[in-house]
């Protein structure tokens, strides 16, 4: 982090101090499970894609927050395989969205040393939506800053099949020159399935809207991740907010199963 914590967090809301965060220990890796704006809207009598519009802006908050606070890697949630249910005209919206904000956000996340990625099987969405990401990815492929992680048509398990399948392959080709087929499955082997492949594990799992599931979000990732959930819809999730997490965060006392 190379800028001041009041210059992050000019006006807190009584009863929050910035000075609290410890520099030193924000949380390497914060992933977010973006969930309300259906809610967000309907409560303004709104459609629901008014609410994912809305949302836009707590993106863009919690990315530029978190770049400033200094995490490194940020995941976002999307857009799931399961959305896909959704009505028509709702996807539809939203890969639109997707491909007009990515265009849009990409040179000032260039200017900010961003490095954009996407995580999930991008091949089933639109040519447009895909052409924005792929953008975007060419743009900042270089950049040394936080590389912030759009999980889009993601689904968890997927993922495991998908690193299953490559651990399988590997194992066939090790038999098939004489050696041990065991050698190619590991706990390494299999992370390097995973679509988040040089990613370090989140520290931090963020979700928002009150709900307490994990909606098949980096399953095998998350084993040792704290989380902190809000009832704040994702709208409305600003960057204090996101400093409310990050205290909590480093008020746990993080063990990975060990006794201290």
């Amino acid at each position: 982090m190379n800028k001041p914590l009041d210059y992050i967090f000019p006006n807190p809301p009584e009863g929050l101090d910035p000075r609290q965060l410890d520099p030193a220990r924000v949380p390497q890796h914060v992933a977010v499970i973006m969930d309300g704006n259906g809610r967000w809207a309907k409560k303004r009598a709104l459609n629901r894609l008014r609410g994912h519009k809305a949302g836009i802006e707590a993106v863009r908050e919690t990315i530029r927050c978190a770049s400033d606070v200094g995490v490194r890697y940020l995941t976002i949630y999307s857009f799931s395989t399961e959305n896909w249910k959704r009505p028509e005209d709702e996807v539809v919206g939203l890969m639109d969205l997707f491909a007009k904000t990515m265009l849009a956000e990409v040179d000032g996340l260039h200017e900010e040393h961003v490095r954009v990625r996407t995580i999930g099987d991008v091949s089933a969405l639109p040519e447009a939506t895909r052409a924005a990401f792929d953008e975007a990815w060419e743009k900042t492929r270089g950049n040394t800053g936080m590389t912030l992680a759009v999980a889009v048509n993601y689904g968890s398990r997927q993922e495991i099949l998908h690193a299953v399948e490559g651990c399988v392959r590997r194992a066939l080709l090790e038999e098939a020159e004489g050696r041990d087929p065991l050698a190619a499955v590991s706990e390494e082997a299999f992370a390097r399935g995973l679509y988040t492949t040089g990613m370090p594990d989140p520290d931090l799992v963020i979700r928002t809207s009150g709900e307490m599931r994990i909606s098949n979000f980096l399953l095998w990732q998350i084993a040792y991740s704290e989380f902190y959930c809000t009832d704040v819809l994702w709208p409305d999730f600003d960057r204090y907010e996101f400093l409310r997490a990050l205290l909590d965060y480093q008020g746990r006392d993080r063990r990975f199963g060990a006794v201290k």
